[in-house]
């Protein structure tokens, strides 16, 4: 079904409004939302949309986006400590499924260069899906986050070479192929335009955002910055590259400007438009009808695309040294085909190497396994990742030896050891428990006496002294934990006084119900700070900011426990807060026009005394007072 522009950006739209909060709230994640979304919409299901081919060539530039955005992150520096996992995971991984799907496909029928080619192609895997499903569940930063994102920039690389040995591999090249320039000089024009991109993004763009910057329009600069990233677009596909790589590469150069933060919030919004476009053009894209045609063998090309990748992945994080657990995740988030495949399988049919039929059955399989990525990785999050974390022998607990100390404090992250610290220097000796064994080995070396062990045993709490301890702060910042050691403590050692980091409000909370009286929300203080400083900036004076900042801690923290008694009556709850913030804004008013008045009564006393006539009776000011 063929529409005009407005009418098809409502659709895709309308589509991706439905479809994704849907999917968030039932634990899919957004990447799966946007692929049903494109599969409800697309030709084989209501047919809301004509060639999904033509929304991909677009929607494609959100990938390109997302590479810019991720270079910006990656200072150069950086860059250079992951070329290790780069060159070995990444080289590794391409080589060893080039060379087991090669020979797979060689027994299957296909012939010797078809097999390479096939090798090849599978070998990649899809840069947007993996980085956004990652993303979304704060993995990117993790072990097999890393190592993930090394393999994907090694195969976004390895993109160049394979697009030079397609036409190689093909038994006979197209016509328009044969008047190609050299080898050598197409060499030289690419080592020209990657050089034009480092240098231009070092020297030349500083200066011009500094004088588009100095205009004050920022729509101009959102304009300059999606202008350089479709320029160096433009630039790669004029000489066969990879545009994810030009403006990734352009990225890492501008990764040290001062201009890094407002490109990031200027192409953040575009970037994530156009690749839930993408999400939903691959959806769209499934071809429904030839999976109808030959269901089983679909199936069976699928299943056996993820097991050899699977496979050979689990080989290269145990190579690299990657952890049981962060292994399984690496594995299952590069199992997919990549969407750089559509384009090199489209290509290789260009080149006479593949037939229609395989190409298209190639690229339904591509399709498949894509959409079956944010499945795989739900199930590793629920099944394997818990299961593993539950077969996990956990180390034995420290054998604690100074537990003669009047205070434990259980988790010695950046909140306890600020607790621990201002403790130390006053003399006061501390029991410390923390069950981070990578934390507790650094804080060793920092000096720190740290035992290791979950303080929500019994037993533990016992060897730290917990039933001659006079306190027991609990600092940790995992909720369940907290509680878990409250309800020991109070259970067990009824007379230790618990002083309990809240992470916010709803655990403070729980807090209040289980009877702790001293709680302290972590982000409170350091805000209210910064409201007392915001307001003193604005002119109001010192001593009045800070009052007004204590009234308001008392206010909010009378405010907490009130509303711990309407947790399930949410109107009342709503209620109470409102209530409170109409009680606060008059108290805060009512104690600037009592000092208002305080200042201007000491004013007139001052100026009375000043005019008062001495009286006859008074003594001489010189004269000396008589003793009492």
């Amino acid at each position: 079904m063929e529409h005009g522009l407005l009418l098809s950006a409502f659709i895709f739209l309308s589509a991706a409004v439905i479809s994704v909060p849907i999917a968030r709230r039932l634990g899919l994640g957004s990447v799966l939302g946007y692929l049903i979304a494109g599969v409800l919409i697309g030709p084989f299901l209501l047919n809301l949309v004509g060639d999904a081919n033509h929304v991909m060539h677009v929607a494609e530039f959100g990938v390109v986006l997302m590479l810019f955005l991720i270079g910006l992150e990656l200072k150069p520096a950086l860059l250079w400590q992951l070329k290790g996992p780069i060159l070995g995971a990444g080289g590794s991984q391409v080589l060893l499924t080039t060379a087991v799907v090669g020979v797979v496909a060689l027994v299957l029928g296909l012939s010797w260069r078809q097999s390479v080619a096939v090798g090849m192609i599978l070998a990649l895997s899809s840069t947007a899906i993996v980085l956004q499903s990652l993303n979304e569940r704060r993995l990117l930063k993790t072990e097999a986050g890393q190592t993930s994102f090394a393999v994907l920039l090694f195969q976004d690389i390895a993109v160049i070479p394979m697009l030079a040995l397609l036409p190689l591999l093909a038994t006979q090249a197209p016509a328009e192929l044969s008047n190609t320039v050299g080898g050598w000089q197409d060499g030289l024009l690419v080592a020209a335009v990657i050089f034009g991109i480092v240098l231009g993004g070092h020297y030349l763009m500083r200066p011009v955002f500094r004088f588009i910057a100095q205009s004050g329009m920022r729509e101009i600069f959102v304009a300059a910055a999606l202008l350089l990233v479709i320029l160096i677009t433009l630039a790669m596909q004029w000489v066969g590259l990879s545009p994810a790589l030009g403006t990734f590469l352009a990225g890492v150069v501008l990764a040290e400007s001062e201009y890094r933060h407002e490109l990031e919030a200027n192409i953040e919004p575009f970037k994530g438009l156009l690749l839930g476009l993408f999400f939903i053009s691959v959806g769209a894209g499934i071809d429904f009808d030839l999976f109808a045609e030959q269901p089983l063998m679909v199936l069976g090309l699928l299943g056996l695309l993820l097991f050899i990748k699977f496979a050979v992945l689990q080989g290269v994080g145990g190579i690299s040294r990657l952890t049981p657990g962060h292994r399984w995740t690496f594995a299952l988030s590069l199992a997919q085909g990549s969407e750089f495949a559509f384009v090199l399988f489209s290509y290789a049919g260009q080149v006479n190497l593949f037939s229609r039929a395989l190409t298209d059955t190639l690229i339904l399989v591509v399709a498949l396994s894509m959409a079956l990525t944010p499945l795989l990785l739900i199930l590793n999050e629920r099944l394997i990742q818990g299961r593993w974390q539950r077969e996990q022998e956990a180390p034995e607990a420290d054998t604690i030896d100074d537990n003669d100390n009047p205070v434990i404090i259980v988790g010695f992250g950046r909140f306890g050891q600020i607790v621990g610290r201002l403790l130390h220097a006053h003399g006061i000796g501390t029991t410390v428990l923390d069950n981070d064994v990578g934390h507790i080995e650094m804080l060793r070396k920092h000096g720190y006496k740290v035992f290791y062990g979950d303080a929500d045993r019994l037993d533990l709490l016992y060897a730290a002294g917990a039933h001659k301890a006079r306190l027991l702060v609990v600092a940790v910042s995992n909720q369940a934990k907290s509680v878990a050691v409250c309800e020991l403590a109070h259970k067990h050692f009824p007379q230790l006084k618990l002083l309990v980091r809240a992470v916010d409000r709803p655990h403070a909370h729980q807090l209040l119900q289980l009877g702790v009286d001293m709680i302290y929300r972590e982000t409170v203080g350091s805000a209210v700070d910064l409201g007392v400083a915001a307001l003193q900036s604005l002119g109001i004076r010192a001593n009045q900011a800070w009052r007004a900042g204590q009234t308001f801690k008392q206010h909010d923290e009378k405010l907490l426990r009130e509303q711990t008694a309407f947790l399930d009556d949410e109107n009342m709850y709503i209620t109470k807060s409102v209530q409170y913030r109409h009680i606060l804004a008059e108290m805060l008013r009512a104690n600037q026009e009592d000092r208002r008045s305080e200042l201007m009564s000491a004013w007139e006393n001052d100026l009375e005394e000043q005019t008062r006539q001495p009286h006859p009776d008074d003594p001489p000011e010189n004269e000396p007072k008589e003793p009492r």
